[in-house]
């Protein structure tokens, strides 16, 4: 049976960050991510986890100034000791909530830029951060967004984080498997997920084309939550998506999917 995670993010919206754990709970999760939780105390994290029985499966490391339009530190050469940095940060956080996947945003990479020397610098990042949290037993994550999304995001494709992954040399590095961006960028998402599945940490889900509840669009999620069973999956979904309303309106799909 497929185990679901509410991004709360993305989901629960209607109320401020706080009080979408209790939220999550009362809509049946459980278990939640989310993209940061660096506005608050760790400890009020966890806390917040705690109140409401709630496992924290992932969240990002820091990723630069978001709302300046920064999307991660990772690749982006001359920053690598602000990459360090926030590496430790996570792992503070991870630490207190009991989270045990991190997942580290390449950031974006300007049309003409030398690209040989943001893959170099992303790999050597990526090497770094694996064993940094690795020495905390945690795992570490990369994942490829579709490039309409965030245009000029340096990470696009299945094929590319994996061959990263490999020249990692890291065992607790993972790649991120989102089914929306994967649609967006490639397709193929049954063939690609069983050639990868056993260096894929954590999946994500959301509609194609409007990123919204995992029932609608062009991709075929009962089949897909089907076959991740057939395949042995035993890792989360992500519920990576933006409700057409209300959240707890949109949440009839899940009692298809097995969780209601």
């Amino acid at each position: 049976m497929p185990k679901f995670a509410a991004n709360l993010t993305m989901m629960f919206t209607e109320v401020a960050f706080p009080q979408r754990f209790a939220a999550a709970a009362a809509a049946g999760f459980s278990a939640v991510e989310f993209l940061s939780p660096y506005d608050y105390p760790p400890a009020q994290v966890a806390t917040w986890l705690q109140e409401n029985h709630l496992e924290c499966v992932l969240f990002n490391l820091p990723t630069g100034d978001w709302a300046a339009g920064e999307r991660g530190l990772a690749a982006l050469p001359g920053r690598e000791d602000e990459c360090r940095a926030g590496v430790a940060r996570a792992i503070e956080y991870a630490l207190a909530t009991g989270t045990t996947r991190l997942h580290m945003m390449a950031g974006l990479m300007p049309a003409g830029a030398d690209a040989a020397a943001y893959r170099a610098t992303f790999l050597a990042n990526l090497r770094d951060a694996a064993h940094a949290v690795g020495r905390h037993g945690l795992t570490l994550l990369i994942e490829p967004i579709n490039p309409r999304d965030i245009p000029g995001y340096f990470l696009n494709t299945q094929a590319q984080a994996h061959a990263l992954r490999e020249e990692s040399g890291a065992a607790n590095v993972k790649v991120q498997m989102d089914f929306y961006h994967a649609q967006i960028v490639e397709g193929d998402l049954a063939t690609t997920f069983k050639k990868h599945i056993a260096d894929i940490g954590h999946v994500q889900i959301a509609s194609v084309p409007g990123r919204n509840e995992p029932d609608d669009g062009e991709i075929n999620y009962p089949y897909l939550f089907r076959l991740l069973d057939e395949l042995g999956y035993e890792g989360w979904i992500g519920c990576e998506y933006r409700p057409r309303g209300r959240t707890e309106d949109g949440l009839g799909w899940l009692a298809k999917a097995g969780l209601g």
